[in-house]
């Protein structure tokens, strides 16, 4: 029986890249995924059409994190279709590349909106609603240990919810939750070639000892393992799952 039967989970950002992987390899793993998208419902129908063609069960819902009224509104509507709330994982994020002096304040207040106050509001209501026992998966960057030009807003808002979740484990580890942080090093997603170009992405892929920029599917089976059953014991940590990258210039 898949290890994850029975459990409810919700993912935010959950349509595309790391999202997606994480949505599909928890429904494989046996969870009921709801799962949040901004832009592009086509990708989020095919989602929900995957994870039924094999068997399980993913529900799409509309939301833009950056608005707080739309944060609780997913949350609410999600554990109302999951029935029990058992996994959290905070996925969802942006990115505005500038430098500091370029960076303006409406780029700051939706960079924070999405990748940290949306992140505190999740971290608070699995504190209310999630079942004991539960899994919180928190997904941060390389970017915290491995500052760039051009990111400040981006890796602040990452450091933050790194942050929140270290105490998130502390706060619920009498109820069984564990917490943890997952942080990607480079990987192949929309986000990242969006923000980068062709000679930086293939200057990153060297910075591995594989040669290669990460693939959506190496975050998403880390996150799996720290939502199921074998990661009972591991609670507080940020696993920084980027192929070596840091172990090089960290």
């Amino acid at each position: 029986m898949p290890v994850l039967t029975g459990k409810g989970a919700i993912v935010t950002g959950g349509s595309r890249g790391i999202g997606r992987s994480v949505v599909e390899r928890l429904v494989a793993d046996g969870a009921r995924v709801a799962f949040s998208y901004l832009t592009g419902a086509e990708h989020a129908d095919e989602v929900e059409r995957s994870a039924a063609a094999n068997g399980g069960a993913a529900k799409a819902f509309p939301a833009d994190l950056a608005d707080p009224g739309a944060v609780r509104d997913f949350l609410a509507r999600a554990r109302k279709w999951l029935g029990r709330f058992d996994i959290l994982v905070n996925n969802a994020g942006c990115s505005v590349p500038a430098s500091l002096l370029e960076t303006t304040e409406e780029d700051y207040d939706r960079v924070m909106a999405v990748n940290t106050k949306a992140v505190f509001l999740a971290l608070r209501d699995a504190a209310q609603h999630m079942r004991d026992g539960g899994r919180i998966v928190t997904v941060s960057t390389i970017n915290t240990r491995m500052a760039v030009p051009g990111a400040s807003v981006y890796v602040g808002s990452k450091g933050a919810v790194e942050q929140f979740t270290a105490v998130a484990a502390r706060e619920l580890g009498a109820r069984g939750i564990t917490a943890n942080t997952v942080s990607p090093g480079f990987t192949d997603t929309d986000l990242l070639r969006a923000v980068n170009t062709e000679e930086t992405l293939r200057q990153a892929a060297q910075l591995s000892p594989f040669g290669r920029l990460g693939e959506p599917a190496d975050i998403a089976d880390v996150v799996a393992f720290l939502a199921g059953p074998d990661a009972r014991w591991v609670s507080g940590q940020n696993l920084h799952v980027n192929g070596g990258v840091t172990r090089l210039v960290g």
